[in-house]
């Protein structure tokens, strides 16, 4: 674990946006992706994304751990996979005639959950209290999972064979849903070129890194982000878009007859602290609209549970975000 000590706060700006740059560089055409992956790291949330295969997911997950301080594990989730195969489990050793506490890959750093809707309940559930405790339990004991701890999930919505449905409440404790497509023509032509560049490399040859981003920076980083300032009636017309979720006949009827179940106190939170890292990474020290109007959808859109009528009409919980902005006067 390298030491170095936490830099002044504007010098501490200047390496996430070095970080930024960096995973934009071999990443590209997804600079959703990689700032949603800074925001979950900086506001020590989780992130599901969702998008068709080889749209550099996995990638992008893999090229932020190699940048900064922390051990990295991937786990490919399938229907015959074990609660056990994430948390770990009790190896008896025949030596010492003992039960011994073997750790799973959940006690990582990064743990890539690839798929994570082929897996079955059990196996959802073990990696629920994980996210949402930061503890494993095994029988009747507990152990803390690392004080930097990120899961990223990630689901194919092409494929629906074999799959199950995310529980609502686990759905809850991912800080965004993202939602990436496909990167446009020049982003596409970048992206062959960069491949290109990789073929010629021999071997697996691991990524140049200058100076990784230690875990104090990480922290400090947090803290920055935390103490933005936001007004008084920013802070209100945050809590108002959330309201307008569980009441939205109050804004728009038609928007009422959408939404069966609204947002949760943990949607304010979220909201709230992922425009603050917003704002943050982008060089201000106070939060603007603008930085809630960025993150308002990742945010809300698996926190809110469309009608069946509103489904059934192809309305979709980002129609209902957009028409919330809409409808909910700016500050």
């Amino acid at each position: 674990m390298e030491n170095r000590a936490p830099q002044a706060e504007r010098s501490l700006h200047d390496v996430f946006v070095s970080l930024r740059d960096a995973l934009g560089q071999s990443i590209i055409g997804q600079t959703t992706l990689v700032e949603s992956l800074l925001i979950a790291l900086l506001a020590d949330g989780h992130l599901l994304v969702e998008g068709a295969p080889g749209l550099a997911k996995t990638t992008a997950v893999k090229a932020l751990a190699q940048r900064i301080e922390a051990d990295f594990h991937r786990i490919q989730f399938t229907p015959d996979l074990l609660p056990a195969d994430l948390t770990g489990t009790d190896i008896f050793r025949p030596q010492s005639g003992t039960f011994e506490f073997e750790r799973g890959p959940l006690f990582h750093n990064i743990v890539l959950a690839d798929e994570v809707n082929r897996a079955p309940a059990k196996v959802q559930s073990a990696l629920l209290e994980a996210m949402g405790e930061r503890q494993i339990t095994i029988g009747q004991r507990s152990w803390p999972l690392p004080d930097l701890f990120l899961v990223m999930a990630t689901q194919n919505p092409i494929e629906h064979e074999g799959t199950f449905a995310l529980p609502e409440a686990q759905l809850d404790r991912f800080l965004m849903h993202v939602t990436i497509g496909y990167p446009d023509a020049e982003a596409e032509q970048a992206i062959l070129q960069l491949a290109r560049r990789q073929a010629r490399k021999t071997g697996n040859e691991p990524i140049a890194v200058q100076q990784r981003v230690t875990q104090n920076e990480i922290f400090a980083a947090r803290q920055a982000a935390l103490d933005v300032h936001a007004s008084p009636a920013l802070e209100r017309y945050v809590t108002e878009l959330v309201l307008a979720t569980r009441d939205a006949g109050s804004y728009d009827p038609e928007l009422a007859s959408w939404i069966e179940w609204g947002a949760s106190p943990r949607g304010t939170i979220a909201l709230d602290r992922c425009a603050r890292v917003r704002a943050w990474l982008h060089g201000r020290d106070y939060v603007l609209p603008d930085d809630v109007h960025d993150v308002i959808h990742p945010v809300l859109r698996h926190r809110i549970l469309l009608s069946y009528e509103a489904e059934a009409s192809g309305v979709r919980p980002d129609d209902a975000i957009t028409r919330i902005v809409e409808r909910v006067p700016l500050p």
